[in-house]
């Protein structure tokens, strides 16, 4: 006959067990776009003015950063985190994620800005469907933001819980964060942004605008300063000890 003491703990094990493993199902998840912190690989603006060798260390630093603070948002248990880099093939990408601790990486694939965040929705969107998970919200971050904060990727999800889009948009015009809502990607019958002029000073407002015209609720967050060029680098940094040496740069 069964020991009751040691039925009840089991099914006590497994109910917390499956809590979590649901719990870990409905997470929405961030996914953080950056690109191969390599010489002549990244920050192409940038490297103009204070060389290629710099301006990667200035990459390297920057998306080390984000990721430390959407960490802090997974370790919460607010959210499922995931990386699409750009500049170096899957093998590689796995094998710095392994070294990052990060669980979940892809590459981000051809095609401009756009195509490239289309496809990072589109294909998380579809995992989530193929591991029978229940759809939650999908938001997609730039690493180009030395004042990103964990505050602010907790804002973006708890605006989705009453709001099918959030934007945060940068003073360049376009954003640094698009999150979409649970009830805007299910069912995902159509992309409603294309056209989009990327690349431009009219991304954020062509953004909204096209939201309108399909009625989708947004809200918008901070507006921040994306970290592009040498001007950009006035808020963080004395120029005159950065162009001496890249390691004074500090987040």
């Amino acid at each position: 006959m069964n020991n009751p003491k040691i039925v009840n703990m089991y099914l006590i094990k497994s109910k917390t067990s499956t809590t979590k493993e649901n719990n870990n199902k409905n997470k929405p998840t961030i996914i953080l776009m950056t690109r191969w912190n390599a010489i002549y690989r990244c920050k192409s603006r940038l490297s103009k003015d204070i060389g290629s060798f710099k301006a990667a260390k200035v990459q390297e630093k920057l998306t080390h950063h984000t990721i430390s603070v959407a960490k802090e948002i997974e370790r919460r248990g607010l959210a499922n985190i995931k990386v699409a880099i750009d500049g170096i093939g899957i093998k590689a990408a796995k094998r710095w994620a392994i070294i990052h601790k990060i669980k979940t990486v892809a590459i981000q694939g051809p095609g401009n800005l756009g195509t490239k965040m289309k496809r990072q929705f589109l294909k998380t969107h579809a995992e989530k469907k193929l591991s029978q998970q229940t759809r939650k919200p999908i938001l997609l971050i730039g690493t180009d933001l030395p004042s990103i904060s964990h505050f602010e990727l907790m804002q973006a999800i708890q605006t989705l819980n009453h709001k099918d889009m959030v934007l945060g948009p940068s003073i360049d015009g376009g954003y640094w964060l698009i999150g979409l809502s649970k009830n805007f990607l299910n069912p995902l019958c159509s992309w409603p942004f294309s056209g989009i002029s990327w690349g431009t000073n009219k991304v954020l407002k062509q953004t909204i605008q096209i939201a309108s015209l399909n009625q989708i609720n947004y809200q918008l967050l901070q507006t921040k300063n994306d970290l592009d060029n040498i001007m950009d680098l006035s808020k963080w940094l004395d120029y005159k000890s950065f162009r001496l040496s890249a390691s004074s740069y500090q987040l």
